[in-house]
C-alpha cells in the first residue's frame, strides 16, 4: 500500500514538473498570456538582399540613384527617424579614417516606412564625404567594400542644420536613439 502511495506521489511530481516546463515552453500559446513579441526595428531593400551585392544602377558606375529601402517595426514612441549610409572599407590613402560617408538624411517623420528608388526622402539632408548634401552611390577605387545603411529611431527632432556632417549628425542623434537597424550591401566595380 505505501507503495502505491509513493508511487502516486511521484506520478504527480512528475506530472506537475512536466506541466510547468510545457507552460514555459508555450508562453502565450493559449496560456492567457497576450503581449506579443517585441519585434526589433528592420532596414530592408527590394534592390538587394542584406549582405547581398548592390545593383550597378545605384552606384557611380550606373545613375547614382539611391536604392529604394523599407522601414518596418519602428518603435511607437518613435518622432523621428535617421539615415545614415557608410563606406567602412576606403584604403587611408583615400581618406584618412578609412571611412566613406555617402549619404545622411535626419527629421524623417516616424510614419516613414519606404524610401523609393531615386527619391528624396522627406527631412534633412547631410553633406557626404564628397562635400554634397545627396545620395553618392558606392564607387569602390580598389576592391568590393560594403555600405552599411543605419536606421535610427530617435524620440525628438534634430535642431541640426542641411549640410551638416556625420560626425555632427551623431553626436546630435546619440542621446536619442531608442533603436537603431543595420543593412548591409556589397559593390565591387570589377
Amino acid at each position: 500500500m505505501k507503495s502505491i502511495v509513493i508511487s502516486g506521489v511521484v506520478v504527480a511530481i512528475l506530472l506537475g514538473v512536466g506541466w510547468y516546463i510545457f507552460s514555459l515552453d508555450n508562453r502565450g500559446a493559449g496560456s492567457g498570456d497576450d503581449t506579443e513579441p517585441v519585434m526589433s526595428l528592420t532596414i530592408s531593400s527590394p534592390a538587394f538582399a542584406a549582405g547581398g551585392l548592390i545593383p550597378k544602377v545605384f552606384t557611380c558606375d550606373g545613375k547614382n540613384i539611391s536604392p529604394g529601402l523599407n522601414f518596418s517595426n519602428i518603435p511607437a514612441d518613435t518622432i523621428s527617424l535617421a539615415l545614415t549610409m557608410e563606406d567602412p572599407d576606403v584604403p587611408r590613402s583615400v581618406h584618412t579614417n578609412g571611412m566613406w560617408n555617402h549619404w545622411l538624411v535626419w527629421n524623417m517623420q516616424a510614419t516613414t516606412t519606404q524610401i523609393k528608388e531615386g527619391a528624396v526622402p522627406t527631412g534633412v539632408v547631410g553633406a557626404n564625404t564628397g562635400g554634397k548634401a545627396a545620395y553618392a552611390g558606392p564607387c569602390p577605387p580598389d576592391r568590393e567594400h560594403r555600405y552599411i545603411f543605419t536606421l535610427y529611431s530617435l524620440d525628438d527632432m534634430l535642431s541640426l542644420p542641411s549640410g551638416s556632417t556625420k560626425e555632427e549628425l551623431l553626436r546630435a542623434l546619440t542621446p536619442h536613439i531608442i533603436e537603431e537597424a543595420e543593412l548591409i550591401g556589397r559593390y565591387n566595380r570589377k
